[in-house]
């Protein structure tokens, strides 16, 4: 199966770049499921309801989040409704939503998508990431009730996300990173099968500061004195992610690949992506 994970949208640039293009890309490269983190979605905070279900209609199959989670408080009442919606699933116990979920791509193949949050330099911080990884493991393992595992690893510390790559390795087909926004070069596919990517950076403007207007964090390193909100900047948006095909007989990587397309960065567009 060919699986596309798209990173953080970011404002009305970033989710608006997903929609027009995500069709599209479903269509060229043979897709059979596609995630899509959206907490940056609402103006850089947060996602509505409304834009989860436009993400949805666009082609998405899953929707992922991370620390900006409840930043529309409307989440917190749809969440728990939405069984393609996902929070981080080491969230305490009693937290609205769900952190995994079990989803049929087109060619029928069970995918298990799981959203995990790291704790270094986070917040909140939440419960441990590898025992909650540990645990959606062992509750759906990889060959017996899954075809295919995916999780998205939303941290700060590049160590952690490859920790737990590592801890997981041979029992997931991907672990991709979220949250810094910043697409990195180390896609790869690790001893065990698992592939991997520290961060799939996000979809949204680049002439920014991680998708917000570039003045006003500018303004806060240079006086340490705000001067107003920050605001998602709304120039052309370059959409990135990570394409991974995956075996149908083990459910480990077989190939994996950046997608960048956009103004902004160099676009990448690999020989099995066509």
């Amino acid at each position: 199966m060919r699986l596309l994970f798209l990173g953080d949208m970011v404002g009305k640039a970033g989710r608006t770049a997903v929609w027009n293009q995500l069709p599209g890309l479903i269509s060229d490269f043979r897709l059979d499921f596609v995630i899509v983190n959206g907490e940056n979605a609402a103006g850089g905070f947060g996602i509505t309801e409304e834009i989860f279900r436009e993400t949805l209609n666009a082609g998405a199959d899953v929707v992922t989040t991370g620390n900006h989670v409840w930043d529309q408080r409307e989440a917190l009442a749809f969440a728990p409704r939405e069984d393609r919606f996902l929070r981080p699933a080491n969230f305490p116990k009693g937290t609205p939503g769900r952190g995994s979920g079990l989803y049929i791509a087109k060619n029928g193949a069970r995918v298990l998508v799981s959203n995990i949050m790291g704790r270094v330099f986070m917040h909140p911080e939440l419960d441990d990431p590898f025992q909650a990884g540990e645990r959606e493991l062992a509750a759906c393992p990889l060959g017996e009730q899954a075809d295919a595992v995916v999780i998205d690893f939303h941290a700060e510390a590049t160590s952690e996300k490859m920790c737990f790559a590592h801890f997981v390795d041979g029992r997931a087909s991907l672990v991709v990173g979220t949250h810094t926004h910043q697409p990195t070069a180390d896609h790869q596919i690790l001893n065990g099968g698992t592939a991997y990517l520290t961060d799939a950076g996000m979809c949204g403007d680049y002439d920014s500061s991680l998708g917000m207007d570039k003045e006003e964090p500018l303004n806060r390193f240079l006086s340490k004195v705000p001067k107003g909100r920050f605001e998602a900047a709304n120039g052309p948006a370059t959409i990135c992610g990570v394409g991974v095909d995956i075996s149908d007989r083990t459910g480990l990587a077989e190939r994996i690949a950046p997608l960048r397309r956009g103004p902004r960065l160099e676009e990448t567009f690999p020989s099995f992506w066509s």
